[in-house]
């Protein structure tokens, strides 16, 4: 069985384990009975920061469903992190009562930051604009049993490059599995960030950037279609500005193969009109029950892993200048220290992926 200690970031886990993932994800879709009792005794607690209705509880109801139990918040003002708390100082504590760890938070490297100080596994469930590894996860489940494949697929993404947590995770991963090549399809404002771009590169992946979603249809095997997240925006006016610029309608999808398949990590707004949903190539809503299945499998595998050992937090930054990204996490907790991936001319930081000048 894949033993996993946290999961922050999916590119952590190897070929081999995702595909045993995505297997157990299967098994268990198939033969629920079998694994109603396997968590029986363990507590899992959701600490989200930000609002969510499908992650959280698509988590709550994985983790019902294998016999264990929740506890958590999912509003940081019902909780002492409105008087002040600190993430190390609420991980720590809410650690030593759970199994296993759920976080949500706005800020970018924060899950990062919170598995330097958790007794036990943490699961990324968002960070901020950064990434968002379950609904990677989710997706990879969702594509495997839809398109029978999770190679040698073009797939379009579509509205929020930027910011969007989910395209980012979904595209590190896919360039690591053969032949695959993407058609990115926004604004310029919205365009997808270098760095995700330098991992395409890197990885020898094709792929286009296009302003029109009309003109990318033909070319798809896949389309991952994105919300313009108001959450992001430092304005009401910026956020107007890009709304609604892209809407996958009847008339548009009539432009895709047949065999395509439309995935949207949800909530849509009016990026997808309602009378797509009936299609058979509207995959979205299966999506999320594809989810529940994959979130059983992760949290099974981690709670099952009898290796799991809490490393010691670093106690000196790696460098002393601070990270570039106003959204770090290193930002508003400032006890953590700095740490950075030397590459170049540049640092990484090891929170946010945010690059800096040396």
């Amino acid at each position: 069985m894949v033993q996993i200690s946290n999961m922050i970031d999916l590119d952590q886990s190897s070929l081999a384990e995702i595909g045993e993932m995505i297997a157990l994800a299967n098994q268990i879709r198939n033969y629920p009975k079998e694994y109603c009792e396997s968590c029986r005794g363990k507590i899992m607690a959701t600490l989200f920061y930000e609002p969510s209705t499908r992650t959280k509880m698509s988590f709550q109801t994985a983790m019902l469903r294998l016999g264990g139990e929740i506890i958590g918040f999912d509003n940081p003002q019902s909780s002492s992190v409105s008087k002040g708390e600190s993430l190390k100082d609420t991980v720590t504590v809410v650690s030593g009562y759970a199994d296993i760890l759920v976080v949500r938070h706005p800020l970018e490297g924060a899950a990062e930051a919170a598995a330097m100080y958790s007794r036990v596994p943490v699961i990324n469930a968002g960070d901020g604009g950064h990434l968002h590894p379950t609904q990677t996860l989710t997706d990879l489940v969702t594509l495997y049993n839809e398109k029978g494949r999770l190679d040698n697929l073009c797939i379009g993404l579509c509205g929020d490059l930027k910011y969007g947590r989910t395209v980012h995770s979904l595209i590190k991963t896919m360039t690591r599995y053969h032949n695959n090549s993407f058609v990115l399809i926004s604004t310029p404002e919205l365009a997808l960030p270098n760095y995700v771009k330098d991992i395409m590169n890197a990885a020898g992946c094709k792929y286009v950037e296009v302003s029109s979603l009309s003109e990318a249809m033909p070319m798809l095997d896949v389309l991952y279609m994105t919300r313009i997240q108001q959450e992001r925006f430092a304005t009401r006016e910026q956020y107007e500005a890009q709304k609604g610029v892209y809407v996958l309608d009847r008339e548009k999808l009539n432009m895709g193969k047949r065999d395509l398949k439309v995935l949207h990590p949800l909530p849509r707004v009016d990026e997808i009109t309602p009378d797509v949903d009936e299609d058979p190539r509207a995959a979205y809503f299966k999506q999320t029950v594809y989810g529940m299945y994959a979130r059983m499998a992760l949290i099974f595998s981690m709670l099952m892993n009898p290796q799991y050992k809490r490393k010691k937090p670093p106690t000196q930054s790696s460098h002393p200048v601070e990270c570039s990204n106003p959204k770090c996490i290193t930002k508003t907790e400032p006890y953590l220290p700095r740490l950075y991936f030397e590459t170049g001319d540049m640092l990484e930081c090891k929170y946010c992926d945010g690059r800096t000048l040396i």
